[in-house]
């Protein structure tokens, strides 16, 4: 079964967050971009992969049609893992993380997208999971002002969830952001890597008695390992990180270094769903609990949830809060409750709505091969 052409298709959906959008993270947050990777074989088989993501999709879509897209094509589509590693090593002398990297990610996604399709099973059950429901957390942006955090935070509970992850790093928007979610509710926090050392120190000790389910990236650079790991000995609120490792080996030393209580590859970024696998195992060899990280809304959401479904079914899981004002998932990417449905179909287990990708899409598809 040859892989016969690679479609990509950005779409851009706008959503609203519930107050005026700020800047946060190099984005101006009045829409979402995602990548779709459509990877179709000679068969009539195909699948789904998603390349990262948001404002730096087309560095991502560059690499898939130029460099990386036309190796895939014309080769065995079933021989994921050997086809894998021989386009780890053909392509790593271009960095171990970048766009490369994420392009190599959507297509190994959508390989296993085949694979599900081709063994009529969902990839959680070839991860040896099973589709299931999640309990979700409600992940928010950003919005500063105390007002406005808990505003938010009381949006959320309306809406049935009760996990809620704020992004903030003002000691104050996260005490209002307790104040309105109530003493049992449990509350994370990612801070998105703003710290020095000593200053992550002082704000885990300032933040400990808001009772935080953990800490997530609070020091920058988000490679030091060992300063997190000082972060983690200071504090007895948990630890969270690595949506900004690029690989086994990246969160393995990681672990060695005493740095996480909790650990969050994202899939997208991380080399793909084998790989996310291969991490959990290791993260729970040593004591680490795995929880995906997933702010995107694609072909890497839904693998995200089939190997939250394998790996940390227990775990609640992320879910970015804002109202997109269409998805081609439709309620798939909303939570009913705060709760979500790992899809039960074969691969991925959901097909996009073409029409919803035409519609939203930043000009036409770029087509890699016949």
């Amino acid at each position: 079964m040859k892989i016969a052409r690679i479609e990509v298709h950005l779409i851009r959906v706008p959503f609203d967050m519930g107050a005026a959008p700020r800047a946060f993270a190099g984005m101006n947050w009045t829409s979402v971009d995602s990548l779709f990777v459509h990877v179709l074989t000679d068969q009539g088989v195909d699948g789904w992969g998603e390349g990262w993501g948001h404002v730096a999709c087309p560095t991502t879509s560059a690499a898939l049609t130029t460099l990386v897209g036309p190796a895939f094509v014309g080769r065995d589509a079933t021989d994921r893992t050997a086809l894998m590693l021989e386009m780890q090593h053909r392509f790593h002398i271009h960095g171990r993380t970048g766009p490369v990297a994420y392009a190599l990610a959507a297509i190994e996604i959508a390989l296993w997208d085949i694979a599900g399709k081709l063994a009529k099973q969902p990839i959680a059950c070839l991860l040896a999971g099973a589709p299931r429901e999640l309990e979700a957390y409600a992940s928010l942006l950003r919005y500063s002002e105390p007002s406005l955090v808990a505003a938010a935070v009381e949006r959320a509970l309306g809406q049935g969830f009760r996990h809620i992850k704020l992004h903030e790093e003002r000691i104050d928007a996260v005490t209002a952001a307790r104040r309105a979610a109530g003493e049992t509710t449990w509350l994370a926090l990612d801070t998105n890597c703003p710290w020095s050392v000593s200053q992550a120190i002082e704000h885990a000790r300032a933040l400990e008695p808001l009772r935080l389910a953990w800490l997530e990236e609070p020091v920058w650079p988000p490679e030091d390992r060992h300063g997190l790991a000082r972060v983690r000995a200071s504090t007895a609120m948990p630890v969270a990180a690595g949506e900004n490792a690029m690989s086994v080996h990246d969160l393995a030393s990681m672990f060695d270094a005493g740095a996480l209580d909790v650990c969050q590859p994202s899939v997208i970024k991380f080399g793909g769903i084998a790989a996310v696998a291969q991490a959990a195992a290791v993260a729970r060899a040593h004591s680490v609990e795995y929880v995906p990280h997933c702010f995107y809304f694609g072909p890497g959401y839904l693998a995200s949830l089939h190997l939250a479904a394998a790996f940390a079914p227990a775990a609640p899981f992320e879910l970015f809060f804002g109202a997109l004002e269409a998805s081609p998932y439709h309620d798939a990417v909303r939570a009913r409750e705060g709760r979500l449905s790992v899809p039960d179909g074969p691969g991925l287990g959901i097909e996009p709505d073409m029409e919803v990708i035409a519609r939203y899409r930043l000009g036409d598809a770029v087509v890699v091969g016949a």
